[in-house]
């Protein structure tokens, strides 16, 4: 992705407005976002979920229903109706944007009707130790979508489509304990945290089963004939077989007869675990660097006690650059959700001007980040919160014009001091101006940096924070600044 420059954007967030105008808005800014130099967009589960037109999408209920039929409250989801969404998605697409639908395979959520199983009780964080004896339950497991009725899909979910539930109908009050079907076996070749994580939430797919394989193939061409996305996001990858993914975008590709882009969501901090599902899913497959989040956040919570040298260590970028994701911040660890993770306003600059302005990886803006956002919700101590999220548009704008014209050929690092970091990119044939880059999460100072430029050539910080022209010395070194807590973009005239 780097050698294009390419910069996706999550076009959501966990409290987007529930107005259904979400894919309206999309539609409406395609030419602006393609203007300011963001080629795909990532937009959220367009499915039906059980939580109607309130949900996010995560909480899935039939992926055939992109807000066609009255079921759960509402024909419209969240962010719109059918018709809107394949309008933004082709209006995107005429302006040069691809778009990358958000897919979530592991769960369904909101069954028709229960029915009786056996089912051994598991604690909810101990996979491996049931609680006692099989017993029979009542399983929200039978998923009929009277409002749909077979349009699209004659196909109807059952209990022996899935490997286990965490509801028992008979004991509602028990919300501790999770199920796993007399029979069946949780999936392997998924994290290992909790003793196996292949159970998420809701009624987990059992993907031992060919009825199911052969049905999220069918949803699957179904999906790419009828939208004519460009790609996926894979929601919530680690607790799912990993070799299902290189299985299913194989034949996704064989039936559209083009190659399609992908990232998978492995949370983990832990770069082993990325690095496991990407040796077992291929080098077709992209991830997040949640790492790199992580060091974004535990920087900007330092108070300049972060040592920035190692800002880059333990990264996926640092170790796989083709196959890195890098972004911010994003819907489930933004304030008040459930992977909070906050990266401090003063450093969001700092973190986009390292995803952006760096030769690897392909980075990922965040809806808020760009455009602010506000918002009321509970926190983990119970109590509400009011929660505004900035806009940093002018400076990431910068950022991606720098980008886009002086973002190219090789790059000279100098992370060589705790504060102050920077590194130069020297330009190539195509794009001959060289672009350097300086930030501290502490004091102002300067630092040396060699940009191979004949004596006496200028540089200006395109990010406006010094005022003052830099200017190459006889030996191609110059003396770059940067304000307290800042970044400047320096970029030769």
């Amino acid at each position: 992705m780097s050698e294009r420059n390419g910069v996706m954007m999550q076009f959501f967030h966990w409290y987007s407005p529930a107005d259904g105008t979400l894919w309206d808005d999309v539609a409406a800014k395609a030419t602006e976002l393609a203007t300011a130099g963001i080629d795909a967009l990532w937009l959220p589960p367009a499915s039906k979920a059980t939580d109607g037109a309130t949900g996010v999408g995560y909480g899935v209920y039939d992926l055939y229903d992109l807000g066609e039929f009255d079921q759960k409250g509402t024909v419209r989801t969240k962010y719109g109706d059918r018709g809107a969404y394949l309008n933004a998605v082709k209006t995107l697409q005429a302006a040069g944007v691809h778009v990358y639908a958000d897919i979530v395979l592991n769960h369904r959520m909101g069954a028709d009707a229960f029915e009786p199983v056996l089912a051994s009780p598991f604690p909810g964080d101990d996979r491996r130790n049931p609680k006692g004896p099989p017993l029979e339950i009542q399983a929200a497991t039978v998923f009929t979508f009277p409002g749909r009725g077979k349009v699209h899909s004659d196909f109807e979910w059952r209990w022996r489509h899935f490997d286990g539930v965490d509801y028992d109908h008979n004991q509602p009050d028990d919300r501790g304990t999770v199920y796993l079907f007399d029979g069946k076996t949780w999936d392997d070749q998924v994290s290992l945290e909790m003793g196996s994580f292949a159970f998420l939430m809701g009624a987990d797919l059992d993907f031992e089963s060919k009825e199911v394989n052969d049905e999220l193939n069918a949803w699957g061409r179904w999906f790419l004939d009828t939208t004519g996305v460009d790609g996926y996001r894979f929601d919530a990858v680690k607790h799912i077989s990993a070799p299902i993914f290189p299985a299913w975008l194989e034949h996704m590709e064989a039936h559209c007869g083009r190659k399609l882009f992908t990232v998978a969501e492995y949370w983990s901090g832990h770069l082993p675990d990325l690095h496991w599902f990407l040796d077992t899913a291929g080098p077709r497959f992209t991830a997040f660097d949640v790492p790199l989040h992580y060091s974004f956040h535990n920087a900007s919570r330092a108070n300049g006690n972060y040592d920035m040298r190692r800002l880059f260590d333990g990264s996926l970028v640092q170790e796989r650059p083709t196959q890195a994701v890098t972004f911010v911040t994003n819907h489930d660890s933004q304030p008040l959700q459930s992977l909070e993770s906050v990266i401090e306003p003063w450093f969001v600059p700092l973190a986009y001007a390292a995803i952006l302005l760096r030769r690897d990886g392909y980075p990922c803006l965040f809806h808020p980040d760009y455009y602010g956002a506000e918002y009321e919700d509970k926190g983990g101590d119970g109590q509400s919160h009011k929660v505004t999220m900035a806009s940093h548009r002018v400076l990431i704008d910068i950022f991606l014009a720098a980008r886009r014209d002086h973002g190219h050929g090789e790059q000279v690092d100098f992370l060589d001091h705790w504060n102050r970091v920077g590194w130069v990119r020297l330009g190539n044939e195509s794009h001959p101006k060289a672009l350097a880059v300086l930030m501290s999460d502490g004091p102002e100072g300067t630092k040396w940096m060699r940009v191979d430029r004949p004596a006496g050539t200028t540089f200006r910080d395109r990010a406006g924070h010094v005022s003052d022209a830099v200017t190459v010395n006889a030996e191609g070194h110059a003396e770059f600044r940067c304000r307290e807590r800042s970044v400047s973009v320096w970029v030769e005239e």
